[in-house]
This record gives structure tokens, C-alpha cells and sequence, in this order.
């Protein structure tokens, strides 16, 4: 079975190997029609610890690598500006 793969941006890199990844999606009121965005947050594995605050990254599904932490940042799509 293919693992489920995300787009995001990374919100927080202050963790060691670990980055918080914001995944947003459009989706319908049920109700009102009004399209809203949604926000996910997930923590993903960043092994070398390159991805910084405000980086596109693709991140996969694996195993349950901590209690919270069940994505791995597979690429860097866009790096944001140099510091």
C-alpha cells in the first residue's frame, strides 16, 4: 500500500531532528457553501535537522517514530530566504 504524502510549510524547527509541519486545506461549509481554509499540524522527522521556519516540504506517512511523531520529511520543495 502507497504511504500518504503531504505538502507543507514548516512552522517550528526548535525541536532536535523534529519539525512541526503546517498542512492547509480547502474545504466546504456544509451548510453555507463558504469555502474555509483548515489547518493541520503534524510533526515530522527531519533527520539532518536542514529544514528551517517558513520551508515547503513534502512529508510522508511511517511508522510511529515517538509518542506524536508519525511523518518524515521526505524533500524540500522551497527553501525560504537565507537568514
Amino acid at each position: 500500500m502507497a504511504k500518504k504524502t503531504l505538502i507543507g510549510t514548516v512552522v517550528s524547527d526548535k525541536m532536535d531532528k523534529t519539525v512541526v509541519v503546517a498542512v492547509t486545506r480547502l474545504t466546504q461549509h456544509p451548510r453555507y457553501k463558504k469555502t474555509i481554509k483548515r489547518v493541520s499540524r503534524f510533526k515530522a522527522h527531519d533527520e539532518d535537522n536542514r529544514c528551517r521556519v517558513g520551508d515547503q516540504v513534502l512529508i510522508a506517512e511511517s511508522r510511529p517514530l515517538s509518542k506524536d511523531k508519525r511523518w518524515v520529511v521526505l524533500r524540500i520543495l522551497r527553501q525560504e530566504a537565507q537568514r
